[in-house]
């Protein structure tokens, strides 16, 4: 249930009416806007009446919520969620604030120091704000190169240090948790999107949390999957479209650019693109990203390899140093556009 306060209530009476709300077993979720305060009623309304709250003079509406993603739906939480992930020297961006396309680049598996540590000063010089770069990895064959697991993570780090760079890296089960504790932002992969144990543990955790939407999921399945990360307690989701499953097998994946305009008006959370896994076909990233950047998306995932024929994981989909940095002049441009910068 959302419960609308009027703008001149005082701070004591907020705090009573939300004590009376708690008394009856429901948590209490506080949005502050510049000029009204929004509490999102978690827990058991169904004895409550929206027309009973409506009797204290200070409350301006009170109505359910239809969607079962409470805390992720934008009427639960009007104002846009900025995840704010800042590294050394300017690294690092506010996510979903509207003035910034975030970009994350990067291989998709850490495969040495030296090549970590190449492509995270190729990004880093090109522009991106975020290292990205797989340590475990989630592979169809039992057979394909896994990941370097912990040691992936250290060289990671190398890089950070080296450049400055925030790191994102995906979590694969929770007893990997206690080695994530110094990542910047967990991914979430799309394989683990309903893997609703581990989302209640990265719940629990204090870093921003990146979920990719599931193969063949569909947006109601992706939002009640942040749900239950917020639900445990961490509200810094990003939402990551990475292209779904349908008939057609032309390209890896399709990649579904509605969803950028449909999450924004439904939720308040960041959303960002992963043009490489979405059609994993080198030569169409960079009109994939041009798209996403046109349509709104608060940033981009790319993959980028410094050496693509020899990658251990994906380099069919991997920009080589030189097509990122074209890549990312060209969406300068784009965003400059919609007033925002790279």
């Amino acid at each position: 249930m959302i419960v609308v306060l009027k703008n001149d209530v005082s701070e004591q009476k907020v705090q009573d009416f939300m004590s009376g709300l708690k008394s009856r077993g429901l948590d209490v979720h506080v949005s502050k806007g510049a000029t009204t305060t929004v509490l999102g009623l978690i827990g058991d309304t169904s004895k409550i009446e929206p027309e009973e709250l409506l009797a204290y003079d200070f409350v301006e509406s009170a109505q359910r919520v239809k969607a079962p993603y409470k805390q992720a739906s934008r009427s639960f939480h009007p104002q846009n969620t900025v995840v704010s992930v800042h590294g050394v020297d300017g690294l690092g961006a506010d996510i979903g604030d509207g003035k910034t396309c975030a970009i994350m680049a990067g291989p998709c598996s850490v495969e040495t120091e030296a090549q970590i540590i190449e492509v995270a000063k190729d990004v880093k010089a090109s522009g991106a704000r975020f290292l990205r770069g797989g340590a475990f990895k989630p592979r169809t064959s039992p057979y394909s190169f896994q990941g370097l697991g912990a040691d992936g993570l250290e060289l990671l780090k190398l890089a950070r240090k080296e450049t400055g760079l925030p790191i994102v890296t995906e979590l694969m089960a929770i007893n990997q948790i206690p080695l994530f504790e110094d990542v910047d932002i967990i991914q979430i992969g799309a394989r683990n999107m309903q893997n609703f144990d581990l989302l209640k543990e990265v719940g629990k955790l204090k870093q921003p949390i990146l979920l990719k939407r599931g193969l063949a999921s569909t947006v109601k399945e992706f939002l009640m999957s942040a749900e239950y990360i917020m639900a445990s307690g961490n509200q810094n989701v990003i939402l990551c479209e990475r292209g779904i499953r349908t008939f057609d097998n032309y390209t890896r994946n399709c990649l579904d650019l509605s969803i950028v305009p449909y999450l924004k008006k439904e939720t308040h959370l960041p959303v960002i693109i992963d043009p490489s896994h979405a059609c994993g076909i080198r030569y169409m990233v960079p009109t994939l990203a041009k798209a996403a950047v046109a349509v709104g998306a608060d940033g981009l995932i790319i993959e980028v390899h410094n050496n693509p024929e020899k990658a251990l994981c994906d380099g069919e989909q991997s920009l080589t140093p030189k097509q990122f940095d074209d890549t990312m002049k060209l969406l300068s441009k784009y965003a400059a556009v919609e007033g925002r910068t790279l």
